[in-house]
């Protein structure tokens, strides 16, 4: 499997692969065409399409090279599927894995998702856990206020007002947020006060499946760490836009135990005549409604 960097730990040493690469580790075109060339591939796979990829492996002869039929280098690809993503009709994982279909693979895909975490990481949490004196008993929600300006965002202030409730109702709040969201995350910390826990830049992505696996409900925005939670079994609730690129019909945690809020474009100021050009609609998102939300899930999977 070809990724970045940066999630290289969710797929390296995973049980249905025999290696990961990176984007990085390939280098320049010239250097990727020698290293792809030598391994004699087979068949490549194109879910994340792009002209010098495509090119690099039409180059380096890859016999059977499958991609969207839809793009204007698509000519480089030998099997091409023809389905535009953009109007949200089939889920992200649903339209990857219908790529599949020129190798006679089924179009159903499977819920059977792991993060290739281990002991390491397993200890890591523990020892944060016994850091803050964290109890089998706790209850433990997760605030990933975050997106890397992927989608549109759940107001900083909303989060603060639920991690305050949730505090109120006796529940553990933890914040997590990359390095460069040390900003938003300190900001929420501060506003939520004292009894709240701060992990910010603290957890790879590794460790934040080994750290989901053992809560009970991530409150997150559209962003990749609802998907760990969701692969490690923990119940997710997620804010996603009125934006059909950006809806949960596409890009939703693959799960059942979810709850999605997705506010009204029409009662929305700017955005009810056309595309939606703010987070403004963001804030029909009641507060209430997600702190009942949060204890909808405690009640349905964590017998509260």
């Amino acid at each position: 499997m070809l990724v970045r960097q940066y999630t290289l730990g969710l797929v390296e040493g995973h049980r249905y692969l025999d290696a990961a690469l990176t984007l990085e580790e390939l280098g320049s075109l010239w250097t990727s065409f020698h290293r792809v060339r030598k391994e004699r591939y087979d068949v490549v796979v194109m879910a994340f399409p792009r002209f010098w990829l495509a090119l690099l492996f039409f180059a380096a002869r890859i016999p059977i090279r499958i991609g969207t039929g839809y793009r204007w280098y698509s000519f480089l690809f030998n099997r091409r599927v023809y389905e535009h993503r953009k109007d949200a009709r089939c889920h992200e994982l649903e339209y990857d894995i219908h790529l599949l279909e020129p190798l006679g693979c089924s179009r159903e895909p499977s819920r059977d998702f792991s993060v290739p975490f281990g002991e390491k990481e397993r200890l890591k949490i523990l020892t944060f856990f016994e850091e803050y004196h964290i109890s089998p008993a706790d209850r433990l929600i997760v605030l990933h206020a975050g997106s890397g300006g992927s989608a549109r965002d759940w107001p900083m202030e909303r989060f603060i007002f639920i991690g305050r409730r949730l505090l109120h109702r006796g529940l553990r709040v933890i914040l997590t947020g990359s390095e460069e969201e040390q900003s938003l995350v300190d900001s929420i910390f501060t506003g939520i006060g004292d009894g709240c826990i701060n992990t910010v830049g603290r957890f790879s992505l590794r460790d934040l499946a080994a750290l989901y696996e053992k809560i009970h409900v991530l409150v997150a925005n559209s962003t990749g760490p609802i998907h760990i939670a969701a692969a490690v079994g923990t119940p997710v609730i997620g804010f996603y836009p009125p934006i059909v690129q950006c809806s949960p019909a596409r890009w939703g945690p693959y799960t059942e135990k979810r709850l999605i809020f997705e506010p009204d474009k029409s009662k929305c100021p700017e955005c009810s005549r056309g595309p939606c050009r703010s987070s403004l609609c963001m804030e029909q998102i009641a507060v209430d409604d997600v702190e009942h939300g949060v204890l909808q899930l405690l009640e349905k999977y964590a017998a509260i």
